[in-house]
């Protein structure tokens, strides 16, 4: 299958219940500079494979997602998204997919993030982007990076969907953009950027972690030098080798020096272009959490004691749970129809409970993709997949409509009804 983009032809490959499109170039960059539109393809681009992933460290959370399958090739020039289209006839909403990773780790063209349930159940065109993470993505050191680059390249790829997605069955003028945990906290972000408002239509928040993850000047600054004196040549030239090794020392440095374990050493810069104000208007949301998040920063493999659990709620109540509310109440304030969700499923082996990450395989990804997850227990697919319908009927409709599905009650939010409802 072809589809004509403002690069050029692409080719992608037709599935069981969708169309797929892998690893189009969205944008180009050089190592630490601002996204560049792409240089037109003097020939067909094939899409029909996997795309890589920015170059980055082992995630944190890997003991509770267990590892991506197959293991993602990584490259500096991973500036594609992923296409799946139920149809490249006709026009229908799209989902804007921006992951999570604590800004470190992660890319929307790992199978995780597969599209094609949500696609052809819900008949909606999603696509997950891939943008710069880690040190090459958030760092802050004059005559080097100018910052927030992973935002940037966020636009970038939100500016070619409004371009290009008509050609794959899509509705520019009919964009959600959702995300989980950093991607979620993204969101948040781009909605106080001039930039992207006119570049989404809705949104839906997925444990977002606190807006001041976010980092002042000063503080990006220190993390930047240290980064910068750890290196100790030219981070543009230094082998990517190198960058990396040092972007893992400066973690280990930073974490000595910060009491939240959630809050990673490079992330975007508040008060820095693109991200310049706080947003004043807001489109149409979902917004939740899950029961159980701080389980995935505080328990190991062998459980947790009582007094564990009592700092693993408090991590949950003060990083993601208070902030949903939070986030909740701001949107209702500009007028915009919130809902809210809590996601309290647990496998019947239950070793993290309801963590962080836990909802992923229930809206997007394949049986194949999660089997390896320890998060999920020895849960069977089946079940795994009736909740997942649920969920995915749910955030189809809210792309359609701006509504969640009406076969069930999910009333808007209230201070007084603070969670509409619960998947488990």
């Amino acid at each position: 299958m072809i589809v004509s983009t403002t690069s050029g032809r692409v080719r992608g490959r037709k599935r069981d219940g969708s169309y797929y499109f892998g690893a189009i170039p969205y944008a180009g960059a050089s190592r630490f500079e601002k996204p560049q539109p792409v240089e037109p393809f003097s020939d067909i681009f094939d899409a029909t494979a996997l795309g890589t992933v920015f170059p980055q460290p082992p995630s944190r959370l890997e003991r509770i997602m267990g590892p991506p399958l197959p293991d993602p090739e990584q490259s500096e020039d991973s500036f594609t998204v992923t296409v799946t289209t139920p149809s490249l006839t006709g026009i229908r909403p799209v989902m804007v997919w921006l992951h999570g990773g604590g800004y470190s780790s992660g890319g929307g063209s790992l199978p995780w993030y597969d599209g094609d349930a949500l696609s052809s159940e819900g008949d909606v065109v999603v696509v997950s982007v891939n943008y710069r993470v880690g040190v090459l993505g958030y760092l802050f050191l004059d005559g080097v990076s100018e910052g927030n680059l992973g935002v940037h390249d966020q636009i970038a790829a939100l500016e070619w969907v409004r371009e290009n997605i008509e050609e794959f069955g899509g509705n520019p003028n009919s964009i959600t953009v959702f995300g989980q945990s950093a991607g979620a906290h993204s969101i948040v972000n781009l909605l106080s950027s001039n930039n992207s408002h006119p570049l989404f239509h809705r949104a839906i928040l997925q444990s977002t972690p606190r807006v001041d993850l976010n980092f002042t000047q000063a503080a990006a600054i220190e993390n930047g030098e240290t980064f910068a004196r750890l290196l100790d040549e030219d981070p543009r030239t230094a082998p990517l080798s190198r960058v990396l090794d040092a972007f893992r020392s400066t973690a280990l440095e930073f974490s000595r020096r910060s009491p939240n374990v959630v809050q990673p050493p490079f992330a975007p810069i508040a008060e820095l272009a693109p991200v310049t104000q706080t947003f004043e208007a807001a489109p149409d949301v979902i917004v939740g959490y899950t029961r159980d998040e701080g389980s995935a920063f505080l328990r190991d493999v062998a459980g947790a004691t009582d007094p564990e659990r009592v700092a693993e709620k408090a991590l949950t109540q003060n990083m993601f749970a208070e902030p949903a509310m939070e986030l909740a109440d701001a949107f209702t304030a500009t007028g915009a129809s919130v809902y809210t969700y809590r996601f309290d499923w647990t496998p019947t082996d239950d070793v993290f409970g309801a963590t962080h990450c836990a909802e992923l395989p229930f809206v997007l990804g394949t049986e194949q993709s999660w089997q390896a997850s320890p998060m999920l227990g020895s849960s069977n697919w089946p079940s795994i997949d009736a909740l997942g319908r649920r969920m995915r009927r749910h955030w189809a409709s809210f792309a359609h409509t701006g509504s969640p599905d009406s076969s069930e009650t999910w009333e808007k939010y209230t201070s007084a009804q603070p969670i509409g409802i619960t998947f488990s």
